[in-house]
């Protein structure tokens, strides 16, 4: 027997405030989101890596995929999964990875939640405090130069993000 739990009196204990207004967001129009990919994966190319880039939206779903010319296949998962984590931690993943080494407890949630993981190269995209998407790149031979790659693909289009 499946059960039904009713959520009208949920909304009884809302402020009236906090239903009456509709929240305002953002979202990174989908030629910016290309330009972001194009530029990320470029910029690893002059340098010699074969470079994946994704860009997600503030939900975490992909608006922007290329895969750099013999990039390996793994990298379309670990560049989404790089973007995802920034994405729906408000967070850039080395931040995050350097926050693992010291707090009891926090490496254990990506290995339990799909698609988070725990590497640099995820770069959140920001329109003033608000969390518009992520960009993520995987390919390069360290995180760090994948954060280098992601944060390209983003300083391309960061001047037109309003």
């Amino acid at each position: 027997m499946t059960r039904y739990v009713p959520l009208l009196p949920l909304a009884v204990l809302l402020p009236i405030g906090a239903r009456a207004e509709m929240m305002t967001t953002h979202r990174i129009p989908a030629a910016l989101a290309a330009e972001a990919v194009v530029e990320a994966v470029a910029s690893c190319t002059k340098q010699g890596y074969a470079e994946t880039a994704v860009l997600v939206d503030a939900d975490g779903v992909r608006q922007a995929v290329l895969r750099g010319d013999r990039a390996g296949s793994h990298t379309l998962d670990s560049a989404f999964d790089k973007a995802y984590t920034a994405t729906t931690f408000k967070s850039d993943t080395s931040a995050l990875f350097e926050r693992a080494k010291t707090a009891p407890g926090f490496a254990n949630l990506f290995t339990q939640l799909p698609y988070l993981i725990l590497l640099g190269g995820g770069i959140v995209i920001k329109v003033n405090d608000e969390v518009v998407g992520a960009i993520g790149a995987a390919g390069a031979p360290g995180a760090n130069l994948d954060d280098d790659c992601a944060k390209a693909g983003l300083a391309k289009i960061q001047d037109r993000l309003k």
